[in-house]
């Protein structure tokens, strides 16, 4: 089959590994939400130490595995089935990182706390998790291109789609036993959050 493709994805990926390259050491990352499977190849590629495992719905994966198989990266794996609210983690290992773009605001917010559960479930003291998308703060959009991408997110894709409050995400992350360690600034008015996982209370 033909690759899928994301424009997107190819204005992103050098903005975001420059980010990335200030927290990624060895261990396994796990991927929410691969899309066209682009940024797997590339961030896989640029992280030999790291074992790259992507995953999404199953209506994604040809497209993905079309990706991985002309790239034949010997630490690329997937893609795993992992549709938020119905699927765990695809498998048990500890994994250092989570990373997950542009998702927030496709799922409905129902769904993101699902999320930050799981997150919080299944990963390791000082595990680190990465969201890129848009956001808005204290309720406002930070620009215009943003309004009219959230008009048509709720129009276009699901009622239930919306670009999320950082606060909201904020607290969210919070409750579930996530510190925010950092959030940046990217190019076309959307961030990298940077969550780490907090020490488990109360756990022999």
């Amino acid at each position: 089959m033909n690759k899928p493709f994301s424009a997107a994805c190819e204005r992103n990926r050098d903005p975001i590994l420059a980010v990335l390259k200030q927290y990624l050491d060895k261990g396994a990352l796990l991927e929410i939400g691969a899309g066209t499977g682009q940024h797997a190849v590339y961030f896989a590629k640029e992280f030999p130490q790291l074992e790259w495992v992507c995953s999404d719905v199953q209506e994604n994966h040809a497209g993905i595995q079309a990706w991985m198989q002309e790239a034949k990266l010997p630490n690329l794996y997937g893609p795993k089935t992992l549709q938020i609210g119905k699927d765990d983690f695809p498998d048990k290992k500890p994994y250092q990182y989570v990373y997950s773009c542009n998702t927030l605001h496709i799922m409905s917010w129902k769904e993101n706390k699902t999320l930050f559960k799981l997150l919080g479930k299944r990963l390791r003291e000082g595990a680190l998790v990465f969201f890129y998308g848009p956001f808005n703060y204290e309720g406002q959009y930070t620009s215009q291109s943003n309004k009219e991408f959230d008009q048509w997110l709720k129009h276009t894709h699901s009622h239930l789609s919306a670009i999320r409050n950082f606060e909201d995400v904020h607290t969210a992350m919070n409750k579930n036993g996530f510190k925010l360690l950092q959030d940046h600034q990217m190019p076309a008015n959307n961030r990298l959050l940077v969550f780490e996982r907090l020490a488990l209370i109360g756990k022999v």
